[in-house]
């Protein structure tokens, strides 16, 4: 008797062991704002999600919230550096990432602050913003009003920080004058085939090749300058004079030849592709240390 009271002590302890061993396992990450609680409304979480893509946008650095119902057997410092390590929020070399983690039936919550911004926001900062911005809220039953003003504060400590510019941002000021004029090469290069074959047939061979060196020459002055304007000025005599591309017949209507050349470009209604507007957001390989703070209400 006593042996079967023994044996099933040990499996109870060990079943015990294992409930209590199950770590709560980590969500996937497909936007700034993710709520497992069902505490936010649609409206609440879009608009914490379109203030932080704005803001991410201006500043690149990323802060994303998580609202669970809990993070037990852990504690939610434990979760929360699982969470950031599988995340990754914020830029990569850059660490500029922030984490707001809120378990609402254990009513606690932490702030996790990546290792770029653990100057702009020490351990005593974060654990401010969390008593006194999110905390009161709570207590009074309004979750999104006290996930609200800590984000807004949050976002006013990392403005102060100087930090890299956002991506877009570095590219729009260093490579608009390289990429743009490049971009147009192509299309100026298609336009010029086709405006070429028209003059020629309409206005002659001679008259037709002057008059595609003339655009070409306007062409390539405004995109490369004096001497994309001799080049486009040369290519399009050139190519006039030598009647490649299209010959439109009397009747209006292309030679066999022509329409195989012209459906060589693939240019078409379908050729728009990739950014289809279902694309989901992640994070870009930010590293957390365990800064930040934690609290409770």
């Amino acid at each position: 008797m006593p042996k079967r009271w023994l044996a099933a002590c040990i499996v109870a302890g060990l079943a015990f062991l294992s409930a209590a061993g199950a770590e709560v396992p980590i969500p996937a990450l497909k936007a700034r704002v993710t709520d497992l609680s069902a505490t936010l409304t649609a409206q609440q979480k879009d608009s914490l999600e379109q203030r932080l893509a704005a803001f991410e946008a201006r500043k690149g650095s990323q802060i994303a919230v998580l609202m669970l119902p809990s993070t037990k057997p852990e504690e939610i410092e434990q979760f929360s550096i699982r969470l950031a390590e599988a995340w990754k929020i914020g830029r990569k070399g850059t660490d500029d990432g922030l984490i707001l983690v809120v378990a609402r039936e254990d009513r606690r919550l932490r702030i996790e602050v990546g290792y770029g911004l653990e100057g702009a926001i020490p351990d005593a900062i974060a654990k401010r913003v969390i008593s006194e911005a999110i905390t009161p809220k709570f207590k009074a039953g309004d979750f999104y009003g006290g996930i609200s003003a800590g984000v807004d504060q949050l976002i006013k400590l990392v403005d102060g920080e100087k930090l890299p510019p956002p991506a877009a941002a570095a590219r729009s000021g260093s490579m608009q004058a390289v990429d743009t004029p490049f971009e147009w090469l192509l299309p100026a290069f298609f336009l010029l085939l086709v405006s070429g074959t028209f003059l020629r047939n309409l206005l002659g061979r001679f008259p037709g090749s002057l008059a595609t060196a003339i655009l070409a020459t306007i062409a390539g002055g405004l995109l490369f300058g004096i001497v994309g304007a001799i080049i486009f000025a040369l290519f399009g005599f050139v190519f006039a004079m030598m009647n490649f591309g299209p010959v439109i017949t009397g009747s209006g209507k292309r030679s066999s030849s022509a329409s195989s050349s012209s459906q060589g470009f693939g240019w078409g209604s379908s050729g728009s592709s990739g950014d289809s507007g279902g694309s989901s957001w992640g994070g870009g390989g930010g590293s957390f240390g365990g800064g930040g703070s934690s609290g409770s209400w």
